[in-house]
């Protein structure tokens, strides 16, 4: 999420548009905050390899991003930040649907957060107008199309197998 946001402040720079970076600036702060309360609650025999995973992952990433932005004889960083910032955006979007095949298997959605799912859902469809009508930014708007449908394929699920209490015939008569 840090990496991610980062990513997304340095293209918003790039482009000199405000309203991608301003934002994004809130990301790696919550980014940094959840990453606190990761090592927090991550068990403790975890930590030393958790821990220097994550700084050496954000780390690389951050120094990749400022050499291509700032070091490289590259004509528009923006185009390959911008990509790997797209790169980033969808796999942070998709990676609640690596449960999907346990999910139909179990006939259980449990795993897949409803939270992040609504979340998900409105964050993707705000910045896909944004991107679409105000910016006409492909690298704003494809992946948070992306993510929405993402977003939406977890809600499905969610919605037709909720947490495997009740049978899904039973879940789908009682929503329509």
């Amino acid at each position: 999420m840090i990496a991610s946001s980062f990513l997304w402040v340095a293209y918003g720079v790039l482009k000199s548009e405000s309203k991608i970076w301003s934002t994004n600036i809130l990301g790696m702060v919550l980014g940094t905050y959840y990453f606190t309360q990761y090592i927090k609650w991550i068990p403790k025999k975890m930590i030393p390899d958790a821990t220097r995973d994550h700084y050496r992952g954000i780390t690389g990433i951050i120094l990749a991003t400022l050499a291509i932005a700032y070091v490289l004889p590259i004509q528009d960083p923006s185009t390959v930040v911008g990509n790997i910032a797209v790169l980033f955006c969808m796999i942070l979007f998709g990676s609640p649907l690596i449960v999907l095949r346990s999910a139909i298997r179990d006939r259980s959605a449990k795993s897949l957060p409803l939270p992040f799912t609504i979340a998900t859902i409105i964050n993707c469809f705000l910045w896909s107008v944004l991107g679409w009508f105000d910016m006409n930014d492909v690298n704003v708007y494809f992946p948070n199309l992306v993510g929405l449908s993402f977003g939406l394929c977890q809600l499905i699920l969610k919605l037709v197998f909720g947490d495997g209490v009740a049978a899904p015939e039973n879940r789908l008569d009682s929503l329509l």
